[in-house]
């Protein structure tokens, strides 16, 4: 009988994970991009990630669906790690004497800049989250997991998903309503926004729900 591709993921089948990648390489890039707003560090947690999977591929269940969800809590990890790396560089860099810098605008993404510009915005939206509010609206709104699939991702029970994604929408929304661009008091909720048991955000691409 043909092993399934789950058993051959955990088996270390190469052509299996060249597979995986090739399915499930730009929703991981573009979840760590919305985590972290930045394409270069985007690259790094891609790599890292499928790097990881493939060190914990005998986790793998023999039986299931989709390995995206998976694969995004392993991103999400990468994420938080790749993130905690930066910020003791940052510190080192921060500790050393100070030299004058010009700019080197030829390293401008100039294709980049709207999605940037977007980007930018909705940041500052969600830096007004939690970190664990902010990976819920990852997860459940950009990567469209439902809330079984995002509490399996972060090993968290579903209430906690829930709740969490109640606590973002909340200030998301007191946040649209204290924005000067909501106009009259009255938040414009913009492309891609949602309300119910969705957070309200932009949706920055549209991905294939695999």
């Amino acid at each position: 009988m043909e092993m399934s591709v789950r058993a051959r993921i955990r088996a270390g089948d190469s052509d299996a994970f060249g597979s995986l990648f090739d399915d499930y390489a730009r929703a991981v890039h573009h979840h760590a991009f919305r985590l972290t707003g930045d394409w270069s560090v985007a690259e790094d947690v891609l790599s890292l990630t499928f790097l990881e999977a493939w060190r914990l591929r005998g986790s793998v269940d023999p039986d299931g669906g989709s390995l995206r969800p998976w694969l995004l809590g392993i991103a999400t990890n990468v994420a938080r790690n790749t993130r905690r790396a930066a910020r003791r560089h940052e510190a080192a860099v921060n500790r050393l004497p100070r030299e004058e810098v010009s700019p080197d605008f030829a390293d401008d993404l100039v294709g980049r800049i709207d999605d940037a510009g977007r980007v930018a915005a909705l940041r500052t939206a969600l830096a007004r989250l939690r970190r664990p509010e902010r990976e819920v609206v990852a997860l459940c709104v950009w990567s469209g997991l439902d809330y079984a699939a995002a509490a399996k991702a972060l090993g968290i029970p579903v209430g906690t998903v829930r709740s969490r994604l109640s606590r973002a929408r909340k200030k998301l929304h007191q946040h649209a309503q204290a924005s000067p661009l909501a106009g009259n008091g009255n938040p414009d909720p913009g492309p891609g926004q949602t309300d119910g048991d969705r957070v309200p955000a932009v949706r920055l691409t549209q991905e294939e729900t695999r």
